[in-house]
């Protein structure tokens, strides 16, 4: 039998590629083509490798040709680059295709499997997409317009107001820039309130220099033959706040509440002089990253990037060697940002899916590729063109959007230490046996993704700013930092001793004893407490008169699990279950959910896990789940509401449960609960599942529900005798019930869940419970240790908090008495205001202390 044409599949995620092809194989009744995937970083991780792809181009080819399709964005990138590590004879018998990636590849391997030749099989794949587009103008009753008439016949213009707190700046949005490149549209926006020129909606570099603030108005311009519904989508999205996480950036002001200014003195005098002498310095330093860190001096500096000024007269050769470093750049990123999600979760890891879609960005290759043509070299080139891009950022009024010039000049260096061979920061404290501060001008991401906490006790950076996303990931990974502290930090010689306390604002410089010695008091008592706690993390909690309160984990992940496990979890108080559906292209059968349950509840020793219903909606869209834009989604179709509406989707999720459960001790927990009809009905499903599972009731599961929605809270005593347990998630509970949303930065000051308002609905539940059904806490309240005592006062007998938080809240716990956190709590139901209940907190902790 003679050759026929080898197909290859790049694409982002392994998962779907696969998918694409077990459909096309169906489509070709047994007819051999050979078809290999180059899909993903690993079975997890999104991404494509060039490497990997030129793998398969050889892989694939039998003789008679390759025809390669591709998703998006770097997966083109890739594919290009890969052409290019093979040799002539294997290039020139590959081809391209710009064909949609499932319709093209079902076309294609149809057309490989008749003996067409590459070039044919190219093209009847590239017309794949003309019987649904034929079929949907017959359905509207529209003509297909050409090309040429899209922007003219169908143009439709919308507009929105910036309602994020800091603008769109990188987060917002690269989730629009993620958005619109899935979309067979054009779009484009401008600044109305600056009058600014209109941009490419898909370039993340343009969408940047717009300086979109929040209040400013947003003209959107979308082309195409579905412009309404994208336009209706990309509206909703922007009513969403482009989906930014609420306290995404946890942005550090100022000092934190309690603590003294940045210009007191912690030693009780000020000492003058020079820094030799210890000087505390003034210049005017910000608090980026709370804690205390004390050692000696790791001086990192950035190796200098001396950008050659050359000329070139083969721009291909150039723009060749600019993909190369872009892709490895790419790989690079992709990598760290896998790992930060799986250390410190998504919101963390979104940090780099700006710079990612910044390498990706097309403005900026047309701009890059121009100056090729020119004849810059390609270092040239890149470091000219994002360097316009960075200044054109920083020129922007808003002090926020500014530091977003730091991303843009990150990637520019990245790029440019690849295609010059240059090393990036060079610091004793990357690799020395002992642990120091780490003084330099300023950090990237990526950088500070890399670090070792055990060896870097404290950053100390001559610029920057506390809203940088190097700043985020400081906190993130419990790192104390301070920035801005001026160029004069640049001069400290390695070894000099620092001390630095990133939650005042202050550092010292060789510092006296006395000095020293408050810092290290400081320090030593945050260490001892957080020692204490750790070593008897895995105890039970109790108050001092023998009241037990359970301190659970609230789980986004797997890996969560362990670490949970490690620091003393006496179960799984919450399990969120949408990270099995979220960032995919169908939603994962019972079998798979069952794999992960079992996973966690091994990692946790055989404890109980409380496992969540999906809990998405219009504020956390799935892509396989289409749903109409709402005004306010977060009073829309959400929690049980859209579980409701597919009663399969919800099935196959409680049957995985019920599977579990009867090896594990399971709790079931639907969220969004605002009737007792609700309950009830997705009771029965529940009912139906466990004899669709045919082993009868588990023994050990037990069934609950979120207390979010003030309405379930007031009528808790209605559901007690149907449940087995409460658990008040106070994050939503707070936002619904003084009406002030948690994502809107212009009334975060109301959201504060120990309002007197919000503490009178937890007691209305613990009331409602009546001491027959257990009462548990899982929102961030729980993690506060001061309202711990209110919580525990009023009655809950469970919190439910990060695993990192749990040894701490278990002492928190340990520290109460249950009859003075009883009287603590009805004087807080009876204060004016949050403030006057936070005074009685902070005055309760005093007298502890």
């Amino acid at each position: 039998m003679s050759a026929v044409v080898g197909i290859v599949v790049v694409c982002h995620s392994r998962a779907l590629a696969r998918a694409a092809v077990a459909l096309a194989q169906e489509m070709m009744h047994g007819q051999p083509v050979q078809i290999i995937t180059a899909a993903g970083l690993d079975d997890t991780t999104f991404g494509t490798d060039a490497r990997q792809v030129a793998h398969a181009m050889t892989a694939a080819d039998t003789g008679a040709g390759v025809v390669v399709l591709m998703d998006l964005g770097s997966a083109v990138l890739s594919a290009e680059l890969a052409l290019d590590l093979l040799d002539d004879d294997a290039r020139s018998r590959v081809v391209l295709c710009p064909a949609p990636l499932v319709e093209g590849l079902i076309v294609a391997a149809v057309a490989a499997a008749g003996g067409a030749t590459p070039e044919e099989v190219a093209a009847e794949a590239a017309e794949a997409l003309a019987g649904k587009t034929e079929l949907l103008a017959c359905a509207t009753g529209a003509d297909h317009p050409s090309e040429e008439q899209v922007p003219t016949a169908c143009e439709l213009v919308g507009a929105f107001t910036v309602g994020n707190p800091h603008g769109l700046h990188a987060r917002p949005a690269a989730r629009l820039v993620h958005e619109v490149r899935t979309l067979d549209a054009r779009v484009q926006l401008r600044n109305r309130t600056t009058d600014s020129a209109w941009v490419p909606a898909s370039s993340l570099s343009k969408i940047a220099t717009l300086g979109a603030l929040r209040g400013h108005d947003i003209d959107i311009r979308v082309s195409g033959n579905q412009a309404r519904e994208i336009l209706e989508r990309l509206l909703a999205l922007a009513a969403r706040g482009f989906d930014e996480t609420p306290g995404g950036e946890d942005v550090v002001a100022g000092p934190a509440r309690g603590e003294p200014d940045i210009g007191e003195s912690t030693s009780g005098e000020s000492t003058s002089g020079e820094s030799a002498n210890g000087e505390l310095a003034r210049r005017s330093p910000l608090p980026a990253s709370p804690g205390v860190g004390i050692g000696p001096a790791r001086c990192g500096q950035l190796t200098h990037l001396n950008v050659p000024d050359a000329r070139t007269d083969n721009p291909a050769q150039e723009w060749h060697c600019l993909r190369e470093a872009i892709s490895t750049v790419h790989d690079d990123v992709q990598r760290v940002r896998a790992r930060v999600a799986r250390e410190l979760g998504d919101a963390a890891a979104a940090i780099f899916d700006a710079h990612l879609l910044l390498l990706d960005d097309p403005a900026l290759h047309d701009e890059v590729r121009s100056l090729l043509d020119g004849g810059q070299a390609a270092a040239s080139a890149w470091s000219a063109a994002l360097t316009r891009i960075a200044e054109e950022i920083a020129a922007i009024s808003d002090p926020y959007l500014q530091a977003r010039a730091v991303d843009v000049r990150a990637v520019r260096d990245q790029v440019l230490r690849e295609l010059l061979s240059v090393s990036g920061i060079t610091a004793a404290s990357a690799t020395a046996a002992s642990a120091g501060v780490l003084v330099c001008a300023d950090l990237t991401p990526a950088q500070v993704a890399e670090f070792d906490p055990a060896r870097v006790t404290a950053v100390l950076l001559a610029f920057g700013s506390p809203t940088a996303h190097s700043a985020i990931m400081l906190r993130s990974r419990g790192i104390p930092a301070i920035v801005a502290a001026g160029p004069a930090v640049l001069d400290i010689a390695d070894g000099t001793l620092v001390a630095v306390d990133g939650t005042r604002g202050e550092f010292v410089i060789d510092p006296p004893a006395d000095v020293l010695g408050a810092f290290r008091a400081r320090a030593a008592e945050r260490a001892q407490r957080a020692r204490h706690a750790l070593a008897r993390a895995a105890a039970p909690a109790a108050t001092s008169d023998g009241v037990s309160v359970l301190v659970g984990a609230n789980i986004g992940a797997a890996e969560d699990a362990k670490a949970a496990a490690d620091r003393g979890a006496d179960l799984a108080g919450l399990v969120r279950t949408e990270f099995l559906f979220l960032g995919r292209a169908q939603a994962p059968d019972a079998d798979e959910q069952e794999a992960v349950y079992r996973a966690i509840a091994g990692h946790l020793g055989g404890r109980r896990i409380t496992l969540r219903t999906l809990d998405v909606g219009g504020d956390k869209p799935l892509s396989y789940l289409p749903m109409p834009p709402e005004t306010n989604p977060f009073l829309g179709v959400r929690g049980i509401r859209l579980s409701l509406t597919r009663p399969r989707l919800l099935t196959d999720q409680l049957l995985a449960m019920v599977r579990v459960a009867h090896d594990v001790p399971v709790r079931v927990m639907f969220p969004m609960i605002s009737t007792l009809d609700e309950f009830l009905c997705a009771r029965r499903i529940l009912d139906d599942a466990i004899k669709q599972n045919g082993r009868g009731w588990p023994a050990d599961l037990q069934v609950g529900i979120m207390v979010e929605v003030p309405a379930t809270a007031l009528t808790a005593s209605a559901f007690a005798p149907h449940v087995d347990f409460f658990s008040i998630g106070t994050n939503d509970l707070t936002q619904y019930a003084l009406a002030a949303e948690r994502g809107n930065g212009a009334v975060a000051e109301l959201g504060d869940p120990v309002d007197p308002g919000v503490l009178r609905l937890i007691d209305a539940v613990c009331r409602g419970a009546a001491g027959q059904v257990p009462i548990a806490v899982c929102g961030e309240m729980a993690a506060d240790e001061r309202a711990a005592a209110l919580l525990v006062g009023l009655g809950v007998r469970e919190l439910s908090v990060a695993p990192r938080a749990i040894p701490t809240i278990k002492q928190a716990v340990r520290a109460l008495n249950s009859g003075a956190a009883a009287d603590l709590g009805a004087l807080a139901l009876d204060a004016e205001s949050a403030i006057a209940v936070r005074e009685l907190l902070a005055a309760a902790t005093t007298e502890v202390r």
